[in-house]
């Protein structure tokens, strides 16, 4: 590698919330960018600002035997606006003099990328910059990811990035490497042929805990409370034989064994994608288990791919399910019928998937939502056999439900992301609705 080669430092910022836990969550899009710049002769770091095993740790992280764990945190002030939340705020990472250790420690970069997940995280990215640039003043910053691309203009006014980009990374990787190291990327394979992309960069960190898979980027769907479509307007999909040698590559090379699929549309097309790959994986007699966070959609559970997903070692099953209104004239998207589900449940119990293995996700604090509803849905879900899990509903821009969400909420959403965090109920604004909803918890 030539000792001139641009610097480049990746950065995963601090996450400011009420409550925050490592759920098979990694920056993905990041780690798939380093790799990408490593692949082509750049030289790059990585820090992650909620890394859970850092060195500094003074204790062994509590690693759950799916790869998951607690997260370091820090008692940090309320957010303008929400001062008077009875609810204690945090800082969830490392320590800010860890962090500011690690910048300092390592080779002045010649330029930061910084992603951004949940958009009510915005908060945890303005600190992450604010002391970014305390340290490295003159180097230039430039700030992706799902929060940056959903509220643009927020991020370019209150971070100090100096370029903000939306959406998907790689096609801006020529020009912004040119403009601020003056390094010529070829970027002739970066098309959108996602088989020809590295594998994400998971080496990087200091542990590898689990290792988070995509088969695909995008969604068939247009749901209107969620982004997917807006953040990656084509479904795009890689072959079985790629993913294989993924999963394989991080078992055998750096002993992971719990993967979680970060897919919005997992089984779609299952014949020609998923069935293939888990026949791979079963022919291959690895011993991994695999998650499903970002949930499955319910129809294409047949009898087949529920026995090759237990066959494969699929240990967490989590149903796009919404509701149990399955009437026409329902308010929301319909993406599943009465029979469908009942189906799909037969299905995976037959496999051998057992009642603390597979839950139905259940949105909850949608503008105008019925809590009777929610509460006939989630009996409905238990008499089933599987677990209800509560989704709370999260205000998203660029959604069609965004609109009826500000008409609709007690906070002025438009005026900071963070009021739109789901564990406010931003649209229930009754209390006592707040209270049955926290009852409701307890089902």
């Amino acid at each position: 590698m030539k000792t001139d080669s641009p610097h480049i430092l990746c950065i995963n910022p601090w996450i400011h919330d009420f409550a925050a836990f490592d759920f098979w969550a990694k920056p993905l899009g990041l780690l798939s960018i380093a790799a990408i710049l490593r692949e082509k002769g750049l030289i790059v770091s990585f820090i992650d600002c909620i890394d859970r095993f850092h060195p500094k740790e003074t204790q062994t992280a509590k690693v759950l035997w799916d790869g998951r764990g607690p997260l370091r945190k820090t008692k940090i002030p309320l957010p303008c606006g929400l001062e008077n939340i009875d609810r204690q705020f945090s800082r969830y990472g490392l320590e800010p003099q860890w962090f500011a250790s690690d910048l300092k420690q390592i080779r002045k970069p010649d330029l930061i990328f910084v992603t951004s997940l949940m958009t009510y995280w915005a908060t945890g990215v303005k600190e992450t910059l604010a002391m970014v640039k305390e340290i490295y003043p003159h180097v230039p910053v430039v700030l992706g990811g799902i929060y940056a691309s959903l509220c643009f203009e927020h991020a370019k006014q209150n971070t100090r990035a100096d370029l903000v980009i939306k959406g998907p990374g790689e096609p801006h990787l020529k020009k912004i490497l040119k403009e601020f190291t003056g390094f010529e990327l070829d970027d002739s394979d970066l098309s959108g042929d996602l088989d020809a992309l590295p594998y994400p960069a998971l080496d990087l960190q200091h542990k590898i805990a689990y290792a988070p898979i995509l088969t695909s980027r995008g969604c068939p769907f247009s749901c209107e409370y969620c982004a997917s479509s807006f953040l990656e307007p084509e479904l795009r999909q890689r072959s079985p034989e790629n993913v294989f040698k993924e999963i394989e590559h991080w078992h055998q090379d750096h002993g992971v064994k719990n993967f979680a699929f970060y897919d919005d549309a997992l089984l779609i097309n299952a014949k020609q994608l998923a069935f293939p790959l888990f026949e791979k994986i079963i022919a291959s007699k690895i011993d991994v288990f695999f998650h499903t966070p970002n949930a499955l959609h319910i129809k294409p559970i047949t009898e087949q791919a529920a026995q090759l997903m237990f066959k494969a070692g699929f240990k967490t099953i989590r149903l796009g399910l919404e509701t149990t209104d399955f009437s026409k004239d329902r308010n929301h998207d319909v993406k599943v019928g009465k029979n469908d589900f009942y189906t799909a449940i037969n299905n995976l119990k037959a496999a051998g998937f057992e009642k603390n293995q597979v839950g139905a996700y259940l949105l909850c604090g949608l503008p105008g939502q019925n809590i009777d509803e929610l509460e006939r849905s989630m009996r409905l879900v238990k008499d089933t056999g599987i677990l209800p899990v509560l989704a709370y509903y999260t205000p998203i821009p660029h959604t069609p439900m965004w609109e009826t969400a500000v008409a609709q909420s007690k906070f002025d959403l438009r005026k900071h992301p963070v009021f739109t965090n789901n564990t406010l109920f931003p649209c229930v604004n009754s209390p006592r609705e707040i209270d049955r909803i926290s009852q409701l918890k307890n089902l």
